[in-house]
């Protein structure tokens, strides 16, 4: 059941995914990129380059066992999840920047992620030699990513009345189906997981209100405007969990170092909305709240 699970099961929950994430995006996606070069670059800097440099110091600091401190490594890698656009609908980020970060990302963690996911192989050595993702396997995670992503593009491209029906329906089918393979994967893994939930609570949790911080704040301090400084905050800050875990298990064939992502994907939830609540909602109050000061003194 395990194995059927891992390795079928999972990654065609994810192609389902990728697949519906392809129906929603158009090539105008990725041109719009060219319209806000500032925020997608500070974006993408942010989630290449800190967020892994971040991950490291946080693993080093909590002195995880190497099979997990890869797991949170392959974590910090992972693109942002569709999951971030509709946390930047409810709380006035520019969603449509949320869209063609989500498309950027999803191409270049093909490249990254396995750059990332190798060197934290090399570096904490969990295997006993295994080199990690050969060219080989990194051309699964390019079938399980991308190729999904790119058939739902043409079908939106040549097919749109199609592609507008089945939306809703493979939206309902990828939740449906993953909710499945994950409920089974827990049960027949539930002692692994119970035993090691402890131990990557809090390093999760942590990691994941660090990378909304810094995909909040590095736009702003760098003077991105605030409606996109949110978007990159949720793109930044909330990481396709389900990826991470099916590249671990069906790729790596390792059920231990999906563990960091298997935890993450449940808390990550409750912390954005946590974040998005404190930080963006109370904002909004202090700008409405400030409305009508200024039409006293015009008056």
């Amino acid at each position: 059941m395990d194995s059927a699970l891992t390795s079928i099961g999972l990654p065609i929950a994810l192609g389902i995914i990728m697949l519906g994430l392809g129906l929603s995006l158009t090539v105008q996606d990725f041109a719009r990129v060219a319209k806000h070069p500032r925020a997608v670059i500070i974006a993408l800097a942010c989630q290449l380059l800190l967020l892994p440099a971040l991950a490291f110091g946080l693993v080093l600091l909590f002195q995880l066992p190497p099979v997990l401190a890869v797991g949170m490594m392959m974590l910090a890698a992972s693109p942002g999840g569709t999951t971030a656009n509709l946390y930047s609908h409810l709380f006035r980020g520019d969603v449509a920047l949320n869209i063609s970060l989500t498309a950027v990302n999803s191409v270049v963690a093909v490249v990254t992620l396995p750059l990332i996911t190798n060197a934290a192989i090399w570096y904490f050595q969990p295997f006993d030699g295994q080199l990690g993702l050969q060219w080989s396997k990194t051309l699964e995670v390019f079938a399980i990513v991308l190729l999904p992503v790119i058939l739902g593009m043409l079908l939106r491209r040549f097919q749109p009345r199609f592609a507008d029906r089945c939306d809703k329906p493979v939206r309902i089918a990828s939740v449906i189906i993953l909710a499945v393979v994950v409920a089974g994967a827990v049960i027949v893994n539930w002692q692994l997981l119970i035993d090691n939930v402890a131990q990557l609570a809090l390093i999760t949790v942590l990691f994941c209100l660090l990378s909304l911080a810094v995909g909040y704040w590095v736009p702003r301090l760098l003077r991105v405007e605030r409606r996109q400084a949110i978007a990159a905050s949720f793109e930044i800050g909330i990481h396709n969990a389900t990826l991470a875990i099916v590249i671990a298990q069906s790729v790596l064939g390792s059920m231990e170092l999906s563990l960091p992502a298997a935890v993450y994907g449940v808390l990550m939830f409750f912390v954005a909305f946590a974040f998005g609540f404190a930080l963006f909602r109370r904002a909004d109050a202090s700008a409405d709240q400030a409305v009508p000061v200024t039409d006293a003194s015009a008056a």
